[in-house]
């Protein structure tokens, strides 16, 4: 019997497809390289002159690796691709830099279930896109396709980034003190985090992507596709800026505000959060109407319109206010780090440690404005 040859494109994978995707990307790529990246697009890895880090003192070398979540089904479904790599570089550089390091570059990885060329550069385009304005070179990237395993128009990103800190500026909980001002830096939109339950919400509630809704001033889809705001450049530039007095960041991800503000605090400190100093942005109101979702279920899960935090020295207050209000970043007094005043019984507003830390406390006080 004369049956027909079995190959990899018959297989479900398509060489040719990728060799294009990477020739589509090469410009975006190249565009986030500095002087001390080495080689060109392609290479079996990316290489990085760590000459400078001779520069340093004592080079403590710091890194993060993260994806975007079930948000890359907001943008399968909406057929926009050039988006997501702000999502996917903000969840991973902005972690690098709560500890003030800088993150010096950057890889991707892309599964699918098939190489669509365009498809994959968008992608990467967002990506390197973001790097830039994080100040990080995108030094390499694998795409896998995965034919039987994800479908066609199925697609997973992640990421990981590698910075460095002297060790001397290394920033975290031993730096907080009694009296430290803490202040909010407004999130984007929803960011990237807390999408199963957005996406339960929505379909409960009937809802098409495609909705105009009034409250947001465009689409449904539109504000749920909304990039992440890259904190990195700003947090380094506060964070080197000796009049802020800056002693932490937290970056707000999964958890909540309560929960990542709690890492960073030293046990025997509680930082006492009034929600009164800011105002929900309309995503989340609309969120937490469309699905009767309780009020701690939603600081467990979103940002709720804080993405990323500073803790500074009381005095230092206003000059980072006002260094972070011009470089554009909208930000806030927000609350004060005190003792720990444990609660007698369950308490939703009080958290003590969090994601494997035994750290400090967060009490939160007052209603959204």
């Amino acid at each position: 019997m004369n049956a027909a040859p079995i190959t990899y494109a018959s297989a479900g994978v398509d060489v040719e497809a990728g060799d294009k995707a990477v020739e589509l990307m090469k410009a975006a790529v190249k565009a986030t390289h500095n002087p001390s990246v080495l080689g060109g697009v392609g290479g079996f890895a990316g290489l990085y002159d760590a000459s400078r880090l001779l520069q340093y003192r004592k080079p403590l070398l710091a890194t993060s690796t993260d994806g975007v979540g079930t948000k890359v089904a907001i943008a399968q479904a909406m057929d926009i691709h050039d988006t997501i790599g702000f999502d996917l570089v903000g969840m991973v550089v902005d972690d690098i830099v709560v500890v003030g390091a800088e993150p010096l570059f950057m890889t991707d990885y892309i599964a699918c279930g098939k190489v669509v060329p365009e498809r994959i550069a968008d992608i990467v385009r967002g990506i390197a896109a973001a790097c830039e304005v994080a100040g990080t070179a995108l030094v390499g990237g694998e795409t896998a396709e995965h034919p039987g395993l994800l479908g066609d128009h199925e697609y997973d990103v992640a990421g990981a980034a590698t910075g460095v800190v002297e060790a001397d500026r290394l920033l975290g909980p031993d730096r907080v003190r009694h009296g430290d001002v803490v202040i909010g830096m407004a999130s984007s939109g929803i960011h990237s985090n807390g999408y199963s339950l957005v996406r339960r919400v929505i379909n409960h509630a009937g809802w098409q992507l495609e909705r105009q809704v009034s409250e947001l001033g465009r689409t449904l889809g539109e504000e749920l596709l909304e990039p992440t705001r890259v904190y990195a450049a700003d947090c380094l530039d506060l964070a080197r800026y000796d009049a802020a007095g800056v002693h932490g960041f937290s970056h707000v991800t999964g958890g909540g505000l309560a929960a990542n503000l709690a890492r960073v605090l030293p046990k025997g400190l509680q930082a006492t959060v009034d929600r009164s100093t800011w105002e929900l942005p309309p995503v989340f109101k609309l969120i937490a109407e469309l699905g009767n979702v309780p009020q701690p279920d939603l600081e467990r899960t979103l940002n709720l319109g804080v993405g990323m935090v500073a803790i500074v020295d009381a005095e230092s207050a206003d000059a980072a206010l006002e260094r972070l209000a011009a470089r554009g970043v909208p930000a806030w007094v927000m609350g004060t780090v005190g003792g720990v005043e444990t609660p007698s019984g369950a308490d939703s507003d009080f958290v003590q440690g969090a994601k494997g830390v035994d750290g400090g406390a967060v009490r939160l006080v007052g209603t959204y404005a």
